[in-house]
């Protein structure tokens, strides 16, 4: 039976987060101003579940700020390519996946990054899924780009929202913070909605959320693959459908150096720099299947893996990697979610940075 392996780009992949970046480079404080979107973003997505709203929508909301300050296809192509950063033998690993499953990768990614991405790592890019997008196509008069660049300045000015752990309904959240959830609500559902360029929003769509789950379902449709055949791994809030989609189904769901949301829905958290333990993990799942995977994770440990049916040489690789002790992996349960959450969402930030690490 062919498996089928698929993962999330940014974070299992690279270090990169690829919007974030072009945001900051090219939008006056655009570090901050695409940090505030983004936990809008998950407010919208996990306490007020917006109708027909996606995590992983920040990347549609920036869209007429990057529009605003001149940004175009060519910029946002030669910039994915120069600033690319790959986790540790991400190459080797895809490489040795694709040998033994069938193998995508799932990003809410924009597609010049993920074009990128596939030409440093030689993989087909026919078997990604990704956020498509021209900037260049769209019109955006004088006025508007003087406004947008107004708000753009309001918005990373505005204080960074506090989501509390039991927030259900904008009426938890702090009086500041239910003040600048509203006024961004203002902005973008009212204000740069009803602008010329406000079609971009209903233009793209974003492969976040509920778009992830329907890409890993139209890769194994056309496999005339089963969902217990999948392997995900994913690590935010983008790949938390996808995550219930694979784990609902009888597939395995896996966190790399995920944050809150990706941990409290996967059923294997991995906190590792070197993504060779996803190999490992795939290896274990394409021969033995999920159950036995989950066994051998549970007592992970070099005596348990050498009885496995891990290939030698990738066994060889990870303790030559790792010879004092191997990277953590570890089963989630019940009673460790908290912990293990706060332990990933750290081990995250000094793998990609803090300002990355802490975004959704």
């Amino acid at each position: 039976m062919k498996r089928v392996f698929i993962s999330d780009c940014e974070g299992p992949i690279s270090k990169n987060d690829n919007a974030f970046e072009i945001t900051a480079r090219f939008v006056p404080n655009g570090d901050k101003l695409f940090a505030l979107i983004s936990k809008y973003d998950d407010v919208l997505a996990d306490v007020l579940k917006k109708p027909s709203y996606s995590a992983g929508s920040t990347l549609k909301l920036i869209l007429p700020f990057l529009k605003a300050y001149d940004v175009t296809d060519k910029q946002m192509e030669e910039f994915s390519a120069q600033n690319l950063i790959l986790i540790a033998s991400s190459k080797d690993t895809l490489q040795h996946v694709r040998a033994i499953a069938s193998a995508f990768i799932v990003s809410t990614s924009y597609e010049h990054y993920i074009k990128a991405l596939c030409k440093a790592l030689d993989f087909p890019y026919e078997n990604t899924y990704c956020t498509t997008l021209s900037i260049d196509k769209y019109f955006i008069t004088e006025q508007e780009k003087m406004r947008l660049r107004e708000v753009a300045r309001e918005i990373a000015q505005m204080p960074m929202i506090t989501i509390p752990p039991a927030a259900k309904c904008i009426e938890d959240f702090s009086s500041t913070d239910q003040e600048t959830i509203r006024r961004l609500d203002m902005l973008f559902w009212n204000e740069i909605a009803g602008m010329s360029l406000g079609k971009i929003f209903s233009d793209v769509t974003t492969v976040g959320g509920s778009q992830k789950a329907e890409a890993i379902e139209d890769a194994i449709e056309g496999l005339g693959a089963q969902l217990s055949d999948v392997m995900y791994v994913g690590d935010s809030i983008t790949d938390v459908e996808a995550f219930k989609l694979v784990r609902n189904n009888g597939g395995l769901t896996v966190s790399f150096n995920g944050n809150q949301y990706a941990v409290k829905n996967a059923e294997v958290a991995v906190l590792s720099e070197n993504s060779t333990v996803t190999a490992v993990i795939a290896d274990l799942f394409c021969n033995v299947g999920k159950q036995q995977t989950l066994q051998m994770l549970e007592n992970w440990s070099r005596e348990t893996l050498r009885k496995s049916v891990v290939s030698q040489p990738l066994l060889d690789k990870l303790f030559a990697l790792y010879p004092a002790a191997l990277p953590k992996v570890q089963i989630v349960t019940a009673e460790d979610m908290e912990t293990l959450a706060k332990e990933s969402s750290e081990f995250r930030k000094k793998v990609r940075g803090e300002g990355i690490g802490r975004l959704g």
